[in-house]
């Protein structure tokens, strides 16, 4: 169940807590997009997008709102120059080629839980795929500078071979230098765009 302090910015749809109408513009400074994959078969590399821009649209029926995210990819970092510098290059985003990951929702339905799942098409490379994401609304809060902000959280799994990111080399003792399967998650806070200014 989501949890908030401002009763005026959330509803109830369904048996399930979720914001009130509006546009709601993400927050960089407060949300993160990042990924996990497996490294070596025997590790897990934690990596994320610095710069990335987005919109959400809390329709009157939610099931009728929905979301885009856009993301440059030379913003990839994972704390490691040489592997970032890899990842930028033509083996992987080729960010020279193609500046932009993008994510645009395609249907919003309620989970058994109180989960949501959101469909949507993801380009990388322009290559562009289906996906599902599993949200969870964390709750609405006003601040002290009388913006209305929104948490959300999001999930999934890709296989990265799907959208051309095959590279890869294999290892004397069995298995491959790079995981197939890669987790994004995202943590997100939004502002609702006819809110007040603030931090």
């Amino acid at each position: 169940m989501a949890e908030t302090t401002t009763t005026e910015l959330v509803r109830t749809h369904g048996g399930r807590q979720v914001p009130v109408p509006g546009t709601y513009t993400l927050d960089r400074a407060h949300s993160a997009v990042e990924f996990v994959a497996r490294h070596l078969m025997i590790s897990k590399v934690r990596g994320r997008f610095a710069d990335f821009d987005g919109r959400i649209d809390i329709a009157e029926v939610p099931e009728e709102s929905s979301v885009q995210v856009t993301i440059q990819t030379t913003s990839v970092f994972t704390d490691e120059a040489s592997r970032d510098g890899h990842l930028r290059g033509a083996d992987f985003f080729d960010t020279e080629q193609f500046p932009l990951i993008e994510f645009r929702s395609t249907r919003v339905e309620p989970q058994s839980s109180d989960s949501w799942k959101v469909q949507g098409d993801l380009t990388i490379r322009d290559v562009t795929r289906p996906v599902t994401l599993t949200v969870d609304f964390e709750g609405a809060t006003r601040t002290p500078w009388g913006q209305d902000r929104v948490g959300f959280s999001a999930a999934t799994e890709l296989d990265r071979e799907d959208w051309g990111l095959t590279w890869n080399q294999a290892l004397e003792t069995g298995g491959v230098v790079v995981g197939k399967k890669v987790r994004v998650e995202l943590t997100v806070e939004a502002v609702r765009s006819d809110s007040g200014d603030g931090a």
